[in-house]
């Protein structure tokens, strides 16, 4: 089974690749994590990447997909893979695309965690984090036994700024842009379907199951 598992910020995506990684066996693969290998395993496009990622640029397309290639002809992906965080762009998912034809392969579902704005800011500028010991709170999901406090080390409790509402919701916007056009891509290739993320963890895996275990 071949997945592609899309979601704004805050939308609890993470937490569903790792209960679909654990049910089905198939791989969690993040951009960042391919990144990784590559350069670990010393590729010559692993080089590459780490050459532009070393000067703070972006790494380009023909070598992001090059090492997709390399990651997905890997034994642990022979019964399947869940790609998060790729593709960003329509060209990504074309190259993505003819890449897994030329494999004999094709997506099977791009599983999209769909999660009102105002619910991801609420999710996303609740975070509190403790100076001293880096302990991560949320005021609504996860709150200190006392109000501010750290539960450890009794330090006053701060938010980040990349946790203000401000720059939360300048955030989502910038990344509901790029997602919008690859949601109608696959949506217009019978590929894309939408699950409710603004519910329970287990809920919103059980609807993932449902459409998967057809």
């Amino acid at each position: 089974m071949n997945l592609i598992l899309m979601g704004l910020p805050g939308a609890g995506k993470g937490t569903q690749a790792e209960k679909i990684n654990n049910k089905y066996n198939i791989p969690h693969i993040s951009t960042g994590d391919m990144f990784r290998l590559a350069i670990k395993e010393g590729t010559e496009l692993g080089k590459q990447a780490k050459q532009f990622m070393d000067q703070g640029e972006l790494v380009p397309d023909e070598v992001t997909i090059g090492i997709v290639q390399e990651r997905l002809s890997k034994d642990d992906c022979k019964n399947g893979f869940l790609l998060d965080g790729f593709p960003r762009t329509i060209a990504q998912a074309e190259a993505l695309q003819k890449l897994l034809a030329e494999m004999g392969q094709t997506i099977d579902y791009v599983v999209h965690v769909d999660v009102p704005e105002e619910k991801l800011v609420e999710r996303l500028t609740g975070r509190r984090i403790c100076p001293t010991c880096g302990t991560a709170y949320h005021v609504i999901f996860n709150p200190p036994k006392e109000e501010g406090i750290c539960d450890k080390e009794g330090s006053q409790l701060v938010q980040r700024d990349d946790d203000k509402p401000e720059t939360v919701k300048n955030r989502l916007s910038v990344n509901m842009e790029q997602t919008q056009p690859l949601l109608d891509f696959y949506d217009k290739k019978g590929y894309l379907v939408k699950v409710n993320g603004d519910q329970e963890i287990d809920e919103v895996f059980q609807d993932i199951q449902g459409f998967l275990d057809k």
